[in-house]
């Protein structure tokens, strides 16, 4: 039996937007799952067709809520979407990733894709024998900040971020480093185009039997160094990141969102004296969420590759597996 998308392409109507809508669900309806579930049902072109979890009661709550059909087990689904967002626990992404994918559905998997590096392998993989959009769900490579942050890389030779927040009262099933940290791993990665050389680590256990806070250095091969601290037993919510280079240095919050670049200035233009000028930098207000979503479909549309693909959420949980081991 072939799939809703093999059919598409096998009529020649998959691709174009005078198509019929992308057929999508959400495996998984906790806190995240649920923000999915709301974007989808409201987005041009797209029919959320279900929502899965394994507790019926959520499911038939976010099914009611998102006008879709509630489902207990993704199985049911499989034929019948064409793409979707699996937001479940950590431990469960391989098996769920690997089910949808092997049906020919282009799949949006949270972060971290994986627990193990052979896990993301495999799917990645998969992917690419069926030629599948697989995109991995590192939400802040869509926020505004980070975006008009690149315009003004030159030479990041020291890279400081944090990542705090008071503890979640949703389920942990993972340390902190692959639930927090790993956005900040994703994002210098992408900044840095270099090797690792050299990673070291520090972290405790707080209030779990899991590490809750982590610090981190990471010295690439080409000179620059990234500290890296993440916390979710602090007081305050602190989601910022610094970027030291040759004559000036940015400042990002995450959370606000908000871009601020200090600069050098000489005063006769040749050297000497200078003065130090700090301006923000005009952001386009934005939702991370509703941009990643879009452009998934967007890849599932065109059939271009995604923004952060499986391939680079494997290379981020490569380096926090790194940072785990010398924790």
């Amino acid at each position: 039996m072939m799939c809703r998308r093999e059919k598409r392409l096998s009529s020649g109507n998959f691709g174009t937007r005078r198509m019929e809508k992308i057929s999508v669900a959400v495996v998984g309806t906790g806190y995240l799952g649920k923000f999915h579930a709301q974007k989808y049902c409201n987005m041009p072109g797209v029919e959320l067709v279900g929502v899965v979890d394994v507790d019926h009661k959520k499911a038939t709550s976010a099914a009611r809520r998102y006008r879709t059909k509630a489902y207990k087990k993704y199985q049911e689904i499989l034929d019948k979407v064409d793409a979707v967002s699996i937001v479940v626990p950590t431990q469960f992404h391989y098996q769920v990733a690997k089910d949808f994918l092997q049906q020919g559905v282009d799949v949006l998997l949270e972060k971290p894709i994986t627990t193990t590096l052979r896990q993301a392998e495999e799917l990645i993989k998969i992917a690419q024998k069926k030629d599948l959009i697989f995109q991995a769900g590192h939400l802040e490579r869509f926020n505004a900040a980070v975006t008009a942050m690149r315009k003004l890389l030159t030479q990041p030779l020291f890279i400081e971020s944090q990542r705090m927040s008071p503890f979640p009262e949703r389920g942990i099933d993972v340390d902190v480093v692959l639930d927090l940290m790993i956005h900040d791993i994703d994002i210098i990665l992408s900044i840095v185009n270099s090797k690792i050389k050299r990673v070291e680590a520090v972290g405790a256990p707080i209030l779990t039997n899991k590490v809750d806070i982590a610090n981190a250095w990471i010295r690439f091969e080409n000179g620059c160094v990234a500290s890296i601290n993440a916390s979710r037993v602090s007081q305050d919510k602190r989601r910022t990141l610094k970027i030291y280079q040759p004559d000036n240095y940015i400042f990002l919050d995450y959370h606000l969102p908000k871009l601020s670049v200090c600069r050098k200035y000489t005063k006769d233009g040749r050297g000497g004296d200078f003065s130090v000028r700090m301006e923000d930098i005009g952001l386009e207000r934005n939702d991370p969420l509703e941009k990643e979503l879009n452009s998934f479909i967007d890849s599932v549309i065109s059939r271009r590759a995604p923004l952060v693909s499986g391939i680079e959420g494997k290379r981020a949980l490569e380096v926090a597996l790194r940072i785990l081991k010398k924790l």
